[in-house]
């Protein structure tokens, strides 16, 4: 959430960069009820100054015994007023509340701007396109072949956008999930966690999910609680409402969680196979950080989801989302997009993100330098690291032999007791 008086005091920037984003946020009404709000506030302040002073009077006149009734009208008369303007002042208060709420952060000047993805900027790029002397198949065709996905099955339990993993393919998915874990909590210094995989509303309206992204999400009926979309949401909750010690940050988490999205609006897109699911896993990575170290941690983090890549020897890019592509909640944006050959594009497996103190001041996440010492809104940022999923995709469709048999990276191999192929039938 952006800063009132930062809107108020910066005007002209916020609507140049909400625009930039293709947002339409009325930001002069916004300021009209943020006005007639601390002009409802004066006017009450001073009748309540005005009821105290009057009820001392009151106070003064029954010690000598003197009449009261009139100046006791005038406070009743003051506190009927009181009543109204404080209701009146709740109400918009609330208004703003939601208003602000739907205003995105704003992008960081390194980001481009654009207006659709294809206005996404290359930063670099790992391997090569690998050159098939075969038609490469599918993630799906494979998986079906070498019975270790099962995709109708899914769908008697459970409807589309379902995966059954057996055989091979549940230990491939098991073994990239604790190879990910290790990676990170071993060589690059996280520290594990496994949240609830529920969260409730205060939560999610704290990383921006809610309200904006309501339809997106599964909702447990009858409780305030909702399947969470990724582990990010309860991660960086975990500090919500806390005052950190500055000289303790940054605080990197990993978590491995499942995570659960009703993928509104995308029908039609990717309704067979594992790209586009109800129910994946992932690993979350979540750093806490002081604000001048944000951007400088955004570049480490997002090296630590690429080197799941590199380990596993898969070929991607890594993209500078422009403005039109960038999520609500982030200031800056790196994707990686892990190269899939049945559909000879690039797709994204992994979102690195800066959120500033957006998310910091939905959740009132905040940091003290010293003891005494004035208190700031900590910088947080995310990633994952990475979507297990479509690491499989990835992994079979980049290193299938001509056959349909799934060489398994040596990276890999301790984790699936050794086992160096998934064999074709």
């Amino acid at each position: 959430m952006l800063e009132l008086a930062f809107i108020r005091e910066n005007t002209d920037l916020v609507k140049k960069k909400v625009a930039e984003r293709g947002y339409r946020v009325d930001l002069d009404e916004l300021l009209a009820l943020d006005a007639r709000r601390r002009q409802l506030i004066a006017e009450s302040d001073q009748w309540k100054h005005e009821r105290k002073v009057t009820s001392e009077k009151i106070g003064s006149m029954l010690k000598e015994k003197k009449d009261t009734a009139k100046l006791t009208a005038v406070v009743k008369e003051l506190g009927a007023k009181i009543k109204e303007r404080d209701t009146r002042i709740r109400e918009l208060e609330e208004r703003l509340q939601q208003m602000m709420l739907e205003i995105p952060n704003l992008q960081h000047d390194s980001v481009p701007v654009g207006e659709q993805e294809g206005d996404n900027v290359e930063v670099r790029v790992f391997g090569e396109k690998r050159k098939f002397g075969f038609p490469p198949r599918s993630h799906v065709e494979l998986g079906e072949a070498l019975g270790i996905l099962d995709f109708n099955r899914a769908s008697k339990i459970a409807g589309a956008r379902f995966a059954l993993y057996t055989g091979l393919g549940a230990r491939l998915e098991r073994a990239l999930i604790n190879f990910m874990l290790d990676l990170h909590i071993k060589h690059h210094g996280y520290t594990e966690v496994i949240p609830p995989f529920m969260t409730n509303a205060r939560s999610l309206v704290g990383t921006g999910n809610l309200p904006k992204f309501a339809e997106d999400l599964f909702k447990v009926e009858n409780w305030d609680l909702y399947l969470i979309p990724t582990a990010e949401v309860p991660v960086t909750n975990i500090f919500q409402d806390e005052v950190l010690n500055a000289e303790e940050l940054p605080i990197s988490f990993v978590a491995y969680t499942p995570c659960f999205r009703s993928e509104a609006g995308s029908y039609g897109k990717d309704t067979r196979g594992l790209i586009r699911q109800h129910q994946f896993n992932k690993i979350e990575l979540v750093k806490f950080t002081a604000p001048e170290d944000s951007y400088q941690q955004l570049e480490q983090l997002t090296r630590h989801a690429e080197q799941v890549l590199k380990n596993l020897g898969l070929h991607y890019r890594v993209v500078n989302l422009c403005t039109a592509d960038l999520g609500f909640s982030a200031a800056k944006t790196y994707d990686l997009e892990v190269w899939i050959p049945s559909q000879d594009a690039y797709r994204e497996i992994s979102s690195c993100s800066n959120f500033t103190d957006f998310q910091a001041r939905r959740a009132n996440i905040r940091c003290r330098k010293k003891e005494g010492g004035k208190l700031r809104y900590v910088h947080t940022l995310n990633g994952s690291g990475l979507a297990v999923g479509r690491t499989v995709v990835a992994l079979m469709e980049q290193l299938q032999q001509e056959d349909g048999s799934i060489p398994i990276p040596e990276a890999l191999q301790p984790y699936m007791d050794g086992v160096e192929r998934i064999p074709s039938s």
